[in-house]
């Protein structure tokens, strides 16, 4: 006999989380005294749902895994959107509590596959080595406008430093990945593309964990490169990419214009989309949703072969 589901709606702050719970409202603090305190009061068949809030959220969403307990990380955007659907404009930490418990006993997402402690590594190192990335363009642009010496110096000493992790970042991917037979063995199938180098690689692996899981559409749509229709009667709208994990997209582009000079199958599609009369921007966002798609069935698919 299934369980019904019970959906449970977590709203997390940093020090605390409220909690929606049938018909109580909780609050715990976030801390992994909290966390068990919550996980001790959850009926059989809970599912719970929380925003992803930028880092706070993980640590409980870990202690719910490990439980077996199933859980769901939102996006914030439409989690707001259905707020506004249903009329509630209201913001509270219980409003929101509430919201989200709302949004599961309506909606009833998916609940997010429990990740490996590999690929919780994975995703950390992925994830610090774009901060660097990010801190070494902004100095890059601080550069041009530096005059005084002590200042350039001062610069240059920083570039260094940030280059120096990066680095060392690199080679703590790739040693992880040795540790990993499985996760080695993907990364080597997605590199086999023309166009598919390491760091798109790890950041599909640590960032869109699902992949290989999914379908070629909602791993476009995952990417944040599935184009969504603007039509009305007689209008046809420009179609739009939008959402997605702009962390994996930004990847995804380099690699794309990468592709569509080296990778020959790529290439000839991309060349046939400018002669088409199409723009370069929404040639290579195709690029972009073709190599995602063709990601996804590499993992998905051990027998499929590229064509060469």
């Amino acid at each position: 006999m299934m369980t019904t589901p019970v959906h449970v709606g977590v709203d997390i702050a940093k020090g605390t989380f409220a909690v929606r719970l049938l018909n109580r409202n909780l609050t715990h603090a976030n801390t992994p005294e909290g966390h068990a305190a919550f996980i001790t009061v959850l009926p059989a068949g809970a599912h719970v749902l929380c925003e992803a809030t930028g880092g706070y959220e993980r640590a409980l969403v870990q202690a719910l895994h490990r439980a077996g307990i199933a859980v769901s990380v939102l996006n914030p955007r439409q989690v707001r959107d259905f707020a506004r659907a249903t009329g509630r404009l209201g913001k509270t930490d219980r409003i929101d509590a509430q919201l989200l418990a709302d949004y599961g006993a309506s909606l009833r997402p998916q609940a997010d596959p429990a990740p490996t402690a590999a690929q919780l590594r994975l995703a950390a190192l992925v994830s610090a080595r774009q901060d660097l990335l990010e801190m070494l363009r902004a100095e890059a642009g601080r550069a041009e406008h530096l005059e005084l010496p002590v200042l350039k110096r001062q610069h240059a000493s920083r570039v260094r430093l940030l280059e120096k992790q990066l680095a060392a970042l690199d080679r703590e991917l790739a040693e992880s990945l040795a540790s990993e037979p499985e996760l080695e063995a993907k990364a080597a199938r997605l590199q086999s593309v023309d166009g598919v180098g390491p760091v798109l690689a790890h950041t599909v692996l640590g960032l869109m964990p699902e992949l290989g899981q999914i379908g070629g559409r909602q791993a476009a749509a995952l990417a944040g490169v599935a184009p969504f229709a603007s039509d009305s009667g007689e209008h046809k709208g420009r179609r739009r990419i939008a959402g997605g994990r702009p962390a994996v997209r930004r990847v995804l582009y380099m690699a794309a214009v990468c592709a569509s000079q080296h990778n020959r199958i790529l290439r000839a599609y991309y060349l046939s989309l400018l002669s088409r009369g199409k723009p370069a921007k929404l040639a290579l966002t195709a690029v972009m949703r073709k190599l995602i798609v063709l990601l996804n069935r590499l993992l998905s698919d051990p027998l499929f072969i590229l064509a060469r």
